[in-house]
Parts: C-alpha cells; sequence; structure tokens
C-alpha cells in the first residue's frame, strides 16, 4: 500500500524562514524610522501643550508661569537639555525657580525614543506674562530623533506666542543630535 504524506520538507521550511527574514530586515527600518518621527511629533505636542498650560495659568492667575527642562519634575535645570522633561509652575516670588508652595500646573517626563530636545542656549527658561506674553526673546528649539541630524528640525516659539518650524544651524544640529 502506498500512502501520501504531506507536509513541509526542511528545505521547503528553510526557504520560507529566509524570505520572512529578508522581508523583516527591509520592513524593520521603515517601521523604526516612522516610530521616531512619531515621537517626535509627540514632543512637539507636549511642549506646545506645556507652553500653553503656561500661558492658560499666567493669564488665568494674574502671576508668573515659568516652563523649564526638568529631570525630577520639581526643579529647573541650568541648561537647555529638555529632553528629560519639563515643568510649568506658578512662579509666585518672582524668582523663575520653583519653591515649596508654587503650584506645578503641568509637567512632561522624559521623551521617548532617541528624541532630544534643547533650546536656545540663552534661553532656558520660558517666563510667561500675566498678559500671556513671553517675556524675552524668541526661543529656537532643536529636535532631533533617532532618524538622525538629517531629520532634524527647528521650532520657533515667538514672544507672541507663536510656534513655527524653522531651519535648526549647524551648530544646533551637532548640539542636539549628538550621541
Amino acid at each position: 500500500m502506498n500512502s501520501l504524506q504531506r507536509g513541509v520538507t526542511l528545505i521547503e521550511l528553510l526557504i520560507a524562514t529566509c524570505v520572512v527574514a529578508i522581508l523583516a530586515g527591509v520592513a524593520m527600518p521603515a517601521f523604526s524610522g516612522a516610530l521616531e518621527a512619531s515621537h517626535s511629533s509627540s514632543a512637539r505636542a507636549a511642549l506646545l501643550a506645556g507652553y500653553l498650560a503656561a500661558v492658560d495659568g499666567a493669564t488665568s492667575t494674574g502671576s508668573h508661569a515659568v516652563l523649564c527642562p526638568s529631570i525630577d519634575g520639581s526643579s529647573c535645570l541650568g541648561n537647555p537639555d529638555w529632553s528629560n522633561g519639563w515643568i510649568v509652575f506658578l512662579d509666585g516670588d518672582g524668582d523663575y525657580q520653583h519653591q515649596a508652595g508654587e503650584a506645578i500646573i503641568a509637567q512632561h517626563g522624559a521623551l521617548a525614543g532617541k528624541v532630544r530636545l534643547h533650546s536656545t542656549i540663552g534661553r532656558i527658561k520660558i517666563v510667561i506674562q500675566p498678559s500671556g506674553g513671553n517675556a524675552g526673546s524668541n526661543v529656537t528649539y532643536t529636535l532631533c530623533d533617532g532618524r538622525g541630524a538629517a531629520m532634524a528640525e527647528s521650532l520657533v516659539l515667538s514672544n507672541r506666542g507663536l510656534l513655527h518650524a524653522g531651519t535648526p544651524t549647524a551648530e544646533a544640529i551637532a548640539a542636539t543630535c549628538a550621541p
């Protein structure tokens, strides 16, 4: 009696595995790039939400609000790296430092993925006046992610509170995108 056996041979299984591995190898960089682009978009939205929370807090309470980079969620850093997060607080005593008793009205933790965010060197803290205006000069943020320096972008926050895209400088890209 001759019986037919049905199934997959080892060679067929190896060929199918190789095809799947090749397809995964081609798809992974595209997926990774899309994921990093998504993380960058989330960082932009979170920064804008922090700024809007500062404006809302300042105008509704009649006091200054400060938006600044923070690692611990309670104090401002003294450098322009916003990648580890930031806080927004109402500055009751006008020293631009978060003190006990000053309300934190918004905060954001570390940015996802390989996203890095730096502000202009001289504009580490953003102070919002009770009128809603940004005290000081424009601030430029440079945003870089895992896609590399070629995909770096610049976000400019004007004194009137408008956030728009700009062109990052070579120096800003080097400072932000460096590993």
